[in-house]
């Protein structure tokens, strides 16, 4: 039984575009839901409040609950991100969707840009392979990346990014002294991943 949901963060009567903000999490030995006292959902918190104080009325942003942590071969964030861009697409019609996701949210992100419905894609500190990504084009996507995340590798999103430009409009923008919590200079990957979203509406 999935337990994935949305928590609304701003909800305009008339926005222009929609905002999913999608948690990472690592996999545990065993299959565990996701809590929202988690730390990998309390960092998406800042990120989500940042973007819907810049996006005013304009943006209505909401923060996914994933159904499991981590990635597994049952049912992945992947799966989790599809449903939220339905459930996004039926309370708004016609709006454009954006992606912003951290460490495998952000992958999640990526991944789930080729749905018809999403123009835009930040990714903050993705966990990534350096074979993924499909073409995306029409889309707007940012990576954000620390230069000192051991545990999501900058040079994977590098390459990943580096295939997206062959069909999207990718920019990598590296936060020094950055690590993969988003900690140490949150503010940074909080204020680019706002300014992104607006400047792309």
């Amino acid at each position: 039984m999935s337990t994935h949901r949305l928590i609304d963060v701003r909800t305009p009567s008339a926005p222009v575009c929609a905002v999913v903000v999608l948690h990472g999490g690592a996999a545990r030995q065993q299959r565990m839901m996701v809590s929202p006292t988690q730390l990998s959902v309390l960092r998406m918190i800042p990120v989500a409040r940042r973007i819907a104080r810049v996006g005013g009325d304009r943006l209505a942003v909401v923060r996914l609950l994933n159904s499991y942590r981590g990635w597994d071969t049952h049912h992945t964030p992947l799966d989790d991100a599809a449903w939220a861009i339905a459930q996004v697409a039926e309370r708004w019609p016609g709006l454009p969707v954006a992606l912003v996701g951290h460490s495998l949210g952000g992958r999640a992100a990526l991944l789930a840009a080729a749905h018809d419905a999403v123009r835009t894609v930040v990714a903050l500190n993705p966990w990534v392979y350096p074979d993924d990504g499909v073409p995306l084009p029409g889309r707007s996507v940012l990576f954000v990346h620390g230069d000192h995340d051991r545990i999501a590798r900058p040079e994977r999103a590098r390459a990943v990014a580096d295939r997206l430009s062959r069909s999207a409009d990718v920019e990598f923008e590296v936060v020094h002294g950055g690590k993969h919590a988003m900690l140490r200079h949150g503010r940074a990957f909080e204020q680019a991943a706002a300014d992104f979203v607006l400047d792309r509406l």
